[in-house]
């Protein structure tokens, strides 16, 4: 059995996040393990002829950047059709799908995806506003949060729409004197429209995955935790494996729907375990409530149109209850709870469950927040996942939907993240993905500015929940692993520790936060793996 490293870095600027040992020049690894680090001599020790040594000549060298919630595969298939992101008008808009209209075969659908709320203020919601466009022919669009979408008089004809539809929760196909206008509110209302739409096919769905798989790799991704999934994922997830194309590691949860039934549920619980070497189970995933724009988010008061009361579950007690059964199968719980009132009864939820030894739960987006729950967080051991890039979406001026929607006194408690942190939360940092760009460089930049990068004059949104560079990187890394029960064994650059690595041509939290969304990735290592390795000149 081989004692010497089977890859080492040499001469780099390197970052540990170890208290024991906050920088060094060089690390080594073998079998996917750190062996070594320290100084290049120290390192050197761990080598021999036969480890291949990366030149660390103008790289800095982080633990291996984790994306703490995303959507790694369905993501994929989402991003379908044309790129409707920063399109700010209905002109805009109309030339994008009927440039997309013009590639595709006659009769195909069209499709587009990350519109935004912004491009139709003023308006309401109507298909018509896009038929001729798209010829007058089926078309779906999806906005960027995939909690609303927009479907023409043809794709509604071709699902069987005709009028209002009996959904659960929230979700609403949307009828103005009782027609259809098109708008369709949360996945149960435009799932009508999905299951209609011709499928990609296997081979195309794989190799979507596998492109997007290595796009995040390229951008100093060595790890996502998954916010979306079932028992089939868990196949896909093998092959992909087996074919060699898991290029980053992945947390993958069971999504659990209100629908689902409950002998169903009881069976996913006995795949806690499933794993592979880069990916694992163990995660139930449930949404309460939708987004704010539309009125899907639970709100404890109505937002400024009077909407916002109901939960995405019809009965939250069957929330409740699911919860359980997951936390006493030794399952952690993620659920997205955007409104105040969505996070107050998950809370509930989780301290009437309790929770496995070594298992922290954990709600995910949190956009609103007041004191009294935010004080919850450390107090019960929840950790807060955020995403503060989606504050792209929002303005100083409060003239945004999302502002609009909830006034001035709820969105000034919006994305609270340093408060969180200073009552002493676990805060872990992500983009939601394909909701924002999944670049960790993005995402970073926005925690640390709350504006747009690059853009000095731009209002910042909340200045005291600015996160400092460190913070930042600790949300990215140590943070996400403890979230998931796993910084014993990732998050710090320390042997014994696994050889998940991000380089950088300057240290990121060295790097003006204006400039890191250019920061050039030189090295991403998983398992030992180095996925993305380029010289300082490339």
């Amino acid at each position: 059995m081989r004692s010497s490293a089977d890859r080492a870095v040499l001469g780099a600027r390197i970052r540990t996040l170890d208290p024991a040992q906050p920088r060094a020049t060089a690390v080594a690894w073998r079998d996917g393990t750190i062996v070594a680090v320290g100084d290049d001599a120290t390192v050197r020790a761990a080598c021999d002829a036969r480890t291949e040594v990366i030149d660390g000549d103008g790289l800095a060298v982080v633990p291996g950047l984790v994306d703490a919630h995303q959507h790694p595969l369905i993501g994929a298939d989402e991003t379908v059709g044309a790129n409707l992101a920063g399109l700010s008008t209905l002109d805009e808009v109309r030339g994008a799908l009927a440039a997309e209209h013009a590639r595709c075969a006659p009769g195909q659908w069209v499709q587009g995806y990350a519109l935004e709320y912004a491009t139709f203020a003023g308006t309401e919601l109507d298909g018509d506003l896009i038929a001729d466009a798209v010829g007058g022919g089926p078309a779906l669009l999806t906005f960027f949060d995939y909690h609303t979408a927009l479907a023409t008089p043809a794709a509604l004809a071709a699902a069987g729409i005709s009028g209002p539809h009996p959904l659960p929760g929230s979700a609403e196909v949307v009828c103005r004197d009782g027609r259809p206008t098109g708008a369709l509110l949360e996945p149960p209302a435009f799932e009508l429209v999905t299951r209609v739409m011709p499928p990609l096919t296997g081979a195309e769905r794989y190799a979507r995955r596998v492109d997007a798989l290595r796009r995040m790799a390229a951008a100093g991704l060595t790890a996502v935790h998954g916010m979306d999934g079932a028992p089939a994922t868990h196949d896909e997830l093998r092959e992909l494996e087996a074919r060699g194309d898991l290029c980053v590691r992945i947390i993958a949860p069971l999504h659990v729907e209100p629908h689902t039934p409950w002998e169903e549920l009881e069976r996913w619980t006995g795949l806690r375990d499933a794993h592979g070497e880069r990916w694992r189970g163990g995660v139930a995933k449930f949404f309460i409530d939708g987004v704010i724009e539309p009125g899907t988010a639970w709100l404890e008061e109505p937002d400024a149109h009077g909407r916002g009361l109901e939960a995405l579950w019809p009965d939250p007690e069957r929330f409740t209850r699911a919860v359980a059964l997951f936390a006493g199968a030794g399952f952690q719980c993620a659920t997205h709870a955007i409104g105040d009132r969505g996070v107050r009864h998950t809370l509930d939820a989780y301290r009437a469950a309790g929770t496995a030894t070594g298992v922290h739960h954990r709600i995910e987006h949190i956009e609103t927040l007041g004191d009294e729950q935010l004080a919850r967080f450390a107090a019960e051991g929840v950790t807060a996942s955020m995403q503060a890039i989606h504050l792209q979406w929002m303005r100083a001026d409060g003239a945004d939907p999302w502002s609009q929607a909830l006034g001035r006194e709820r969105a000034g408690r919006a994305f609270r993240c340093a408060d969180l942190l200073a009552s002493g939360a676990l805060l872990v940092l992500g983009s939601d993905w394909p909701v924002a760009d999944f670049d960790p460089r993005r995402g970073m930049a926005w925690a640390r500015l709350r504006r747009r990068p690059g853009d000095p004059a731009c209002a910042v949104l909340g200045p005291s929940q600015v996160l400092t560079a460190e913070q930042t990187l600790l949300g990215y890394t140590r943070a996400a692993w403890r979230a998931v029960g796993e910084e014993a064994h990732a998050g710090r650059i320390a042997a014994g520790m696994r050889a998940d690595l991000t380089g950088f041509a300057f240290d990121p939290v060295d790097c003006p936060a204006d400039d890191l969304p250019g920061l050039p990735v030189r090295l991403t290592v998983v398992a030992g793996d180095p996925v993305v390795c380029l010289s300082a000149s490339s």
